[in-house]
């Protein structure tokens, strides 16, 4: 009888564990996100729009020994921020862009590949993907 109350506990414990890991894994984030609110010129970002045209290593990594490292499926993803700022990545930078700023990032990865993609899709370069207006809407 123990033996089955036993049995039963730990396969419970591994159905939970396996439900637990499956929401976590298919939890896609927010649709949109607002980098850098309360700040002159907030980035809207649609994040749906971008997990359905590309990977999350595409953008997403993470850090070890103050250097980045690539995205693993599975990682927490934690806010740009988390890293990119004045403590983290003190005097950080690529080329003339300053990574241990949000702007800095953003202008690094995001302006980088908006230019990419409308410099090689005639139909990217007509919507101006890679103008200001794109990422900072005005008000």
């Amino acid at each position: 009888m123990l033996k089955k109350f036993f049995a039963c506990g730990v396969m419970s414990l591994f159905i939970m564990s396996c439900a637990a890991i499956l929401a976590f894994a298919a939890d896609p984030g927010p649709a949109e996100i607002t980098l850098g609110e309360g700040g002159k010129k907030p980035a809207v970002f649609p994040h749906k729009k971008h997990q359905d045209a590309f990977k999350c290593a595409d953008c997403h990594h993470g850090m070890a020994d103050g250097k980045q490292v690539p995205y693993a499926e599975g990682q927490k993803i934690e806010k740009c921020e988390t890293c990119h700022n004045t403590t983290a990545l003190a005097g950080k930078t690529k080329g003339s862009l300053a990574l241990d700023t949000l702007k800095g990032a953003g202008h690094g990865n995001c302006l980088e590949c908006h230019k990419e993609k409308a410099g090689s899709d005639p139909a990217l370069k007509e919507k101006k993907i890679d103008k200001c207006d794109t990422c900072h809407p005005k008000k």
